[in-house]
């Protein structure tokens, strides 16, 4: 309860379960809080990270080193650390990689103001620091950028195995990220200015368990993981009408119970025949549209099934509503919800053909340029992971093609931003000169945790980066194989400009938002998770403590 005077009488301002932290306390609870979220995702960096194995409420297992997949997963409980977790979110919506990156230079922003703050530095002329030096950092990148020929397929390969290193995909990284440059490819366009623009929209990824990563392959068209509804179907068609529908093809049943009393068993018959005949004008009046064959996102009675194979048309029930949006686009026809009236020009055209080993359906259509990446995996943990690293190199593939810049990785790219970014601090002034040099400190850490990922000296692997680009090799990365510090653009490892500058930018707004704060005011206990007597480990303020601030993360890894 905070009281104030009012003359010389105790004013009450908040409620006898409210908790308030002010000043120091307020942002050094939430600074612990965001670092505590960041060091758990430092250890999956680079391609010696290793792997979170996290455990829902349900028992349910998932094996990952994807940054964002982890703080998704994890219950956290605790306001300002899921502030951090919005910066992997947006990283990943924005640049499809680098959410790991993003979060633990939002960590180590936050660490060194906290020394800042130590020293009397008002966080206001931390933050202008901080804005100030993002702002240099990303006019630096593109500076340091390499212009990408939007057709230069070997390098576009190279993005996409820097991409997918480290997550699962090591063994069979040039066959997959051949198969993700074309890919993209084959959904890029050229805008009218110009620009190149890669619609992963049109793009597909379907798994299959029990073969090796290596036999995934690139289809044109869609492949629909499911058997047709009568053996008696015909499964090769080609330049078939394709119906697509989100109606069921089944007897309409009534909103309420109804009871039916009949006097004779004629009566019933009638009753069936009447429901049989509805069933057969539904299925004359698709065949009467021209549809040669039906994919349903819905049920399919038994006597409809009947029916459309005596017709002669392939019917498919079940089909998931992500296939049939995805079938849209390939075929060209539109979904239809009324099955009383189908316009024959709602329909779409394709090939069908039946794979009878893996039972799967490949739908390819003429003139439309969705294709479908089928990936393949050992087991379902596998072959999920895979899903994770191949989303991943498709997103920064196509961000690569529409931005058209890439840069050198392996840290060589933070060390020579943190090198530029002191000498431009030495034209800053006033006290955000040391908030600057704490920016450029903070870049530093990614080649660090990449050495420490890797079993090699941290600080031996900083000096010996930081001579080499002193020397001029802006290039000059880690090999995390061998502990080298080696030309990176050369030798094949490249991430995308945009990818840096969006981690760079997230990170910067995500540490000032945290140092704003200084007084945070909570209406009894924040946590949402357990009894409220429970209260938070940490102490202080109930659900906001615990774990360096992190409540309700237990369990998550």
């Amino acid at each position: 309860m905070s009281q104030q005077r009012m003359q010389g009488q105790p004013m009450i301002v908040l409620g006898e379960d409210s908790q308030r932290m002010k000043d120091e306390d307020a942002q050094g609870h939430n600074i612990s809080a965001a670092r505590a979220v960041a060091e758990s995702v430092r250890s999956t960096l680079g391609p010696k990270g290793m792997d979170k194995m996290l455990v829902s409420s349900m028992g349910d297992v998932t094996v990952t080193n994807d940054g964002v997949t982890i703080l998704q997963e994890m219950d956290i409980d605790n306001p300002t650390a899921s502030m951090i977790v919005e910066v992997a979110e947006t990283q990943e919506d924005e640049a499809g990689d680098g959410t790991t990156t993003a979060v633990a230079v939002a960590g180590e922003l936050l660490k060194n103001a906290e020394d800042l703050l130590e020293q009397d530095i008002h966080p206001t002329a931390i933050i202008k620091g901080y804005n100030l030096a993002s702002e240099q950092a990303r006019a630096e990148i593109d500076d340091l950028a390499t212009v990408v020929d939007p057709d230069d397929e070997e390098l576009l390969g190279k993005v996409a195995e820097t991409s997918m290193t480290g997550k699962g995909a090591d063994l069979n990284k040039e066959l997959l990220a051949d198969l993700i440059v074309q890919a993209v490819k084959a959904v890029t366009v050229e805008a009218d200015d110009g620009s190149y623009v890669a619609d992963l929209e049109y793009v597909n990824i379907e798994t299959q368990t029990g073969r090796s990563a290596g036999e995934s392959e690139l289809l044109e068209g869609a492949v629909i993981d499911k058997d047709p509804v009568h053996p008696d179907m015909p499964t090769e068609l080609s330049d078939a009408k394709v119906l697509l529908t989100d109606d069921p093809i089944e007897i309409d049943e009534t909103d309420i119970d109804a009871e039916l009393q009949l006097d004779s068993p004629d009566q019933l018959q009638q009753f069936i025949d009447s429901e049989e005949q509805q069933l057969r004008e539904t299925v004359d009046r698709i065949a009467e549209a021209g549809a040669d064959v039906v994919f349903c996102q819905k049920a399919i009675d038994d006597m409809a099934q009947h029916y459309f194979a005596k017709q002669g048309i392939l019917a498919v029930r079940r089909v998931k509503k992500s296939d049939i949006k995805f079938l849209r686009e390939v075929t060209g026809g539109d979904v239809v919800s009324d099955l009383s009236d189908i316009d024959p020009d709602a329909l779409g055209t394709a090939d069908i053909s039946r794979d009878a080993d893996d039972e799967l359906f490949y739908v390819e259509g003429g003139g439309n340029h969705g294709v479908t990446l089928l990936l393949r995996g050992s087991t379902e943990h596998v072959v999920d992971e895979l899903e994770r690293g191949v989303g991943d190199a498709l997103d920064v593939v196509a961000t690569t093609v529409s931005d058209g810049r890439v840069l050198a990785g392996g840290g060589a790219v933070e060390v020579e931003l943190a090198r530029r970014l002191r000498e431009f601090a030495d034209g800053v002034e006033g006290r955000e000169q040391l908030a600057v040099e704490s920016f450029a400190d903070s870049l530093e850490l990614v080649p660090r945790v990449l050495a420490e990922n890797s079993g090699l000296d941290s600080i031996d692997t900083l000096v010996d980066l930081r001579a080499a680009h002193a020397d001029g090799d802006a290039h000059a990365g880690l090999n995390v194989f061998t502990g080298d510090v080696v030309d990176t653009y050369d030798a094949g490892v490249v991430e995308p400009a945009h990818a840096k500058e969006q981690a760079l930018s997230s990170a910067t707004e995500a540490a000032n938002l945290v140092l704003k704060i200084d007084d945070i005011i909570a209406a009894g206990d924040l946590s949402t998770e357990g009894d409220e007597d429970e209260g938070g480990p940490g102490g202080g303020m109930g659900g906001m403590g615990g774990m360096g601030g992190m409540g309700g993360m237990g369990g998550a890894m």
